[in-house]
């Protein structure tokens, strides 16, 4: 019988008081040697402060940043992504957000999906990156 590890637990209440919700969730759920992570936005994940409002590559950034962050607390690394989401409220942003991915990304070959939406969970939001990887036999715990 498996067991999940569930990383980062919160509640919407706090991280939209704005909006009249109520959902536990959390940033990563680690399942059979899996990584499934929250998609990830320019968000301080410590603040939840939106961080590069109005810059979508700073945005970028600060979500692969996190997306290494969540990946190391859960015993696993960039190297180890195998599928990556990308969701945009423009397509103009497509170029800015994959150099930026790519340069978090070198040589580790994910797959990915691109998505344009009409808009993110917050209006501040411009790029939301998903990712999931797995733990390698010698990634440590």
């Amino acid at each position: 019988m498996s067991t999940h590890q569930r990383l980062r637990k919160f509640n919407t209440k706090d991280t939209y008081p704005e909006q009249n919700l109520d959902n536990d969730l959390c940033q990563a759920v680690v399942a059979n040697g899996v990584v499934y992570l929250r998609g990830q936005i320019g968000q301080d994940l410590e603040t939840r402060e939106s961080v590069g409002i109005g810059d979508v590559e700073a945005q970028a950034e600060k979500a692969m940043a996190n997306i290494k962050m969540l990946l190391e607390e859960a015993g696993s690394g960039l190297e180890d992504i195998v599928k990556v989401t990308v969701y945009l409220i423009d397509p103009r942003y497509r170029e800015a957000v994959y150099r930026v991915m790519g340069k978090w990304l070198k040589g580790v070959y994910p797959v990915s999906t691109g998505i344009v939406v009409q808009a993110l969970a917050r209006p501040e939001w411009l790029v939301e990156i998903d990712a999931t990887a797995v733990i390698s036999e010698g990634a440590s715990k």
